[in-house]
């Protein structure tokens, strides 16, 4: 019944908010962030500051990140990451809002300028000083036959995975465009967010409050449920793909 009744939301609704957190990619292999056996479980994080000050953190995050040991890059989409893509494809939404760094909501389909990533991307480097995009094999190539911590061929600057860690600014474009998605919506859909990490935990309780329905896919109970039209505690595969059919 549950099921069903998400499925009448999507179908009334006249624009679907998409909202994604690790949940949704845990179904793909990836680790989420905070629960036992999860990445900072493993690893403790490297914060922003201490990335850009120290030669010797940023030789750490760049052996983590060229030896995969965070698990947030190299799987595949599954039926949840397909059927997020097959409701962009039909126009019912126009947008995926995501905190996830793992690149499968392109690799699923939905086009890289309607993914907006609150957390930045984990498959591709930035240079802080310029912007210029770097791709990993390029870099990994690099670093294994030089020893040379990465750094932009264009301005020398300092290159960092295109994520956002700890103590970093949260991106002005991408929360900018989150917010006007939120209040665009009148259905906001949150799949696989335990709810927990804000600033990005604020968007269901602002579609929420400028009149959108709300409706939470978990594995486990959020705060914010009691909010909620409709809430589902089950997984986010199967159920996509009962209500969103190919």
């Amino acid at each position: 019944m549950s099921r069903e009744r998400l499925r009448e939301m999507i179908e009334r609704a006249g624009r679907v908010a998409i909202f994604t957190g690790a949940g949704i990619s845990t179904e793909s292999g990836i680790p989420d962030f905070r629960s036992p056996g999860g990445v900072w479980s493993r690893m403790s994080p490297i914060y922003f500051q201490d990335f850009v000050r120290s030669e010797e953190k940023r030789r750490e995050a760049w052996d983590r990140a060229f030896s995969g040991r965070a698990g947030w890059t190299g799987k595949a989409p599954n039926a949840g990451h397909y059927a997020v893509a097959r409701l962009v494809a039909s126009g019912k939404a126009r947008a995926v809002i995501t905190q996830n760094v793992d690149n499968l909501h392109q690799d699923a389909g939905v086009p890289a300028g309607q993914v907006i990533e609150l957390h930045g991307n984990a498959s591709y480097a930035t240079c802080l000083e310029c912007g210029l995009r770097h791709e990993l094999a390029a870099l990994k190539a690099l670093y294994q036959a030089t020893g040379d911590l990465p750094a932009c061929r264009a301005c020398g600057g300092i290159v960092k995975t295109a994520t956002i860690s700890f103590g970093q600014a949260m991106p002005e474009g991408p929360m900018a465009a989150a917010e006007a998605e939120t209040l665009a919506c009148d259905l906001f859909l949150v799949l696989g967010s335990s709810l927990v990490v804000y600033p990005a935990a604020g968007f269901p309780q602002l579609a929420r409050h400028n009149g959108a329905r709300l409706a939470i896919l978990n594995r486990e109970p959020t705060d914010q449920d009691p909010l909620a039209d409709l809430v589902l505690h089950d997984e986010i595969g199967p159920v996509m793909s009962s209500v969103v059919p190919a």
